[in-house]
Parts: structure tokens; C-alpha cells; sequence
């Protein structure tokens, strides 16, 4: 079983901050770096991959490979007012 590897970091929290992970961490008997680690994993998975979307879209749109919202409603409008072929 491979073991996973961390990297230690410093950081400044605000006091309430830290109060209220150290109350977490004795409420749930873990360590103030797992809640840490538990809450910043939670971020990532939320606001931090909607952000990371957002650079990919600006991305694409700067490489050419987006389309116009106004063409795509055009294109739908036509779809809808097609006549359905009868048989």
C-alpha cells in the first residue's frame, strides 16, 4: 500500500478561524491538519473546480473554440420551427 506524501506549509489563520477548527478537531477526534486538509479538499471540489473552469472557458474562447450564444439561439429557434417531415 503506497503511503501519500505531504509537503508541511506555514499559514496564518485568523483567530476565530483556528478556534473554530480546533473545535471541530476535538469534536470529531482528528487533527487540526486533517479538518484542515478535509475542508480544503471540500473547497477544491466546489468553488476551486468552478474557478479552474471558468480559466478553461476563457481558455477556449481565446484559442477560437467557442461558439456565439446568439448563433446557437438562431440555430435552436430553426430547429423548433422546422416542419417535422411527414410520412
Amino acid at each position: 500500500m503506497a503511503v501519500e506524501l505531504s509537503d508541511p506549509i506555514s499559514i496564518r489563520l485568523p483567530r476565530d478561524v483556528l478556534a473554530a477548527v480546533e473545535q471541530v478537531a476535538k469534536a470529531a477526534d482528528r487533527s487540526r491538519s486533517w479538518v484542515l486538509v478535509h475542508a480544503l479538499r471540500r473547497y477544491l471540489m466546489t468553488e476551486g473546480a468552478d474557478i479552474l473552469a471558468v480559466v478553461e472557458g476563457r481558455a477556449q474562447i481565446a484559442n477560437g473554440d467557442a461558439h456565439d450564444m446568439d448563433d446557437v439561439l438562431d440555430d435552436i429557434e430553426r430547429i423548433i420551427r422546422k416542419p417535422a417531415d411527414v410520412a
